[in-house]
């Protein structure tokens, strides 16, 4: 079988109906009444599979080569690393289903379009979110570590799989990043939090921005003009929609805003991705075929995974697209500050209780949404939060006093206090 066969295969796996029916288009016997609704105003429901065919088809790429050749471009431009010869001692999955995914953001300027701000980079991860997608694909949410946590690292091991990365006690979080890459980034939170990771993607910053721009921008709202010159960042105020390079800006900008820490600029990270993720799915953005192909262009270009092909990517990133807005939130690790190293954060053990919801696929607690953004937040009532101690509560032990619960909408986000430190509207 040809190349190209191969990936048709795998872009119709467990979708080859739905395929099927999206490259019929001048089927006579759907009423026109039906074919003109859904040219006017695109379902933002649509398995991500299927809006790939139909913006293909929209295209005129009707043939089975024509779609096969712009799989084999995306496939071909995935940056594929397995790591599995490096991640050992691994814990085992409690409950079969539910995907974790680590995320991580590379600041390597060692690419086209990522020597932003005027630094050198340091081969960083300055970026870690471990998205949990539950076994039944109700719900998902992403636990945000920020870079300055101590934590003592275990051993790790280079490519060949035996060659061991010493580990070290009180190391900050994304130095494990710099030593051993993402294979060592997963070691750590999989022995420190005993959640095991499915699957792992790198973006770098080209990638961030491409994926903005192409969605045509991602609002925010600035409450107050960002000057940062040391790095060349300048944003205005008020509610508009930045474009890549500006979001880029404002999700890494730390001096000049709020109190300038990483915790602060996670808060804004997390808005930020929740109002992507709110443009993606309730506009239907990715159902006009000019912004799609730039979409997939840009992610395929800049992503390192164990992901094998765009198809596979595609399929989990369906599953998101049954899931409301109110019920993909953001949370922060529990911390505190480090009485031993001034400027750095350690875990508090309350974060014990976090990973456990993950262990089992449970929802996050009513306790740990309280301190959440989702990406239902928009305008004037956002739900957000800081992910700190706001309820003793053991949220994963059934005698606790804190409710589960799988939605976001009920919670009160953050006080106008916590948005003003965080650099929020």
């Amino acid at each position: 079988m040809s190349s190209s066969a191969s990936y048709v295969a795998d872009a119709t796996d467990g979708a080859g109906r739905v395929m099927s029916d999206e490259v019929t288009p001048k089927d006579t016997s759907q009423p026109r009444r039906g074919r003109r609704r859904r040219r006017r105003s695109p379902n933002p429901k649509r398995a991500v599979v299927r809006v790939i065919v139909a913006s293909l088809a929209s295209l005129g790429l009707l043939t089975g080569v024509g779609v096969a050749l712009l799989y084999d471009h995306w496939n071909g431009n995935l940056n594929f690393r397995e790591v599995d010869k490096q991640v050992k001692n691994r814990p085992e999955k409690v409950v079969q289903g539910p995907l974790n995914i680590l995320v991580m953001g590379s600041d390597t300027r060692d690419c086209d379009g990522c020597k932003v701000d005027g630094e050198a980079g340091g081969g960083l991860s300055d970026t870690t979110i471990l998205i949990h997608l539950s076994a039944d694909r109700d719900l998902a949410y992403g636990i945000s570590v920020p870079r300055d946590t101590l934590v003592d690292r275990p051993d790790c091991y280079e490519e060949d799989g035996t060659t061991v990365i010493p580990g070290e006690q009180d190391a900050q979080w994304n130095e494990a990043y710099k030593v051993g890459g993402p294979a060592c980034t997963i070691t750590q939170l999989e022995q420190l939090s005993g959640i095991r990771v499915d699957k792992y993607v790198v973006v770098n910053f080209a990638g961030f921005k491409g994926m903005v721009d192409a969605l045509g921008g991602v609002e925010v709202c600035i409450p107050e003009d960002i000057e940062d010159e040391e790095h060349g960042i300048t944003l205005k105020a008020g509610t508009r929609e930045l474009d890549g390079d500006e979001s880029l800006a404002y999700v890494r900008v730390r001096h000049n805003v709020a109190d300038g820490s990483d915790t602060q600029r996670i808060k804004r990270q997390q808005e930020f991705m929740a109002a992507m993720i709110g443009k993606v799915l309730s506009t239907g953005s990715l159902a006009r075929p000019d912004q799609l192909i730039g979409f997939m262009n840009a992610a395929s270009d800049s992503i390192t995974t164990d992901f094998r092909n765009i198809a596979r990517i595609a399929r989990i990133a369906k599953s998101f697209t049954g899931i409301g807005l109110d019920d993909i939130a953001f949370v922060t690790t529990p911390w505190e500050e480090s009485t031993t190293d001034p400027g750095r954060i350690v875990w508090t053990p309350r974060v014990r209780a976090l990973w456990r919801l993950v262990i089992n696929d449970k929802p996050l607690s009513a306790a740990f949404l309280e301190g959440s953004i989702t990406a239902g937040s928009t305008g004037e009532d956002p739900a957000g939060g800081s992910g700190g101690d706001a309820d003793e509560s053991d949220p994963a032990d059934p005698s606790s006093t804190s409710t589960e619960t799988g939605g976001g909408a009920d919670t009160p986000g953050l006080s106008e206090d916590e948005r003003e430190r965080a650099g929020l509207c």
